[in-house]
Formats: structure tokens, sequence, C-alpha cells
């Protein structure tokens, strides 16, 4: 039934009103400055996001570079020392 409805309406139509479709729209000069507000947020804001997200996983691969670099340093490196053996005990002088 509402296709049948829309067919109807869509063959009623001129195209002689499409003309007249910038009246309806109110474009006027300030028309411009609204895109570019309205579109603004959705330009920059995932140019932002994309920047904070660089930004972050830069910081933990330099990060984890660093650890890795102690980590290797680390093996190379000898293990715990003991501790050194404590010296001898001299016996008493009998004097």
């Amino acid at each position: 039934m509402r296709i049948c409805l829309a067919l109807f309406m869509m063959l009623l139509s001129l195209p002689s009103w499409a003309v007249d479709s910038y009246r309806y729209l109110h474009v006027t000069i300030d028309t411009p400055w609204s895109i570019f507000v309205f579109l603004i947020p959705f330009v920059f804001g995932p140019l932002v996001l994309m920047i904070i997200l660089y930004w972050r996983h830069a910081l933990k691969r330099q990060q984890t570079e660093s650890e890795r670099k102690s980590h290797q340093v680390n093996e190379n490196s000898p293990g715990p020392q003991p501790p050194p053996d404590p010296p001898p005990e001299s016996p008493p002088d009998p004097s």
C-alpha cells in the first residue's frame, strides 16, 4: 500500500518544482559558515584522535625498546655475586 502511494506521489511531482527548491532550503550567506562549523568536528575529531593514538603508540614502543635493551644488558652481565667469605679468625694471642 505504501509503495503504491509513494509511486503515485512521484508521478504527480513536477520537475519544475525543483527549480524553486532553494527557496525552501533557506540558503543564505551564512550557509557556508554553518556547513563549516558542522563539518569541523567530523574532520578534526578523527585527526586529533589519530595524533593522540600515534603519540601513545610511539611512547609505548620507545618504552618497550628501552626495556628490551636493559634486559639484554642484564643478560650479558654476570648474575648476582655471592658475598665474599669472611676473613679467617686468628687464634687468640697467648701473651
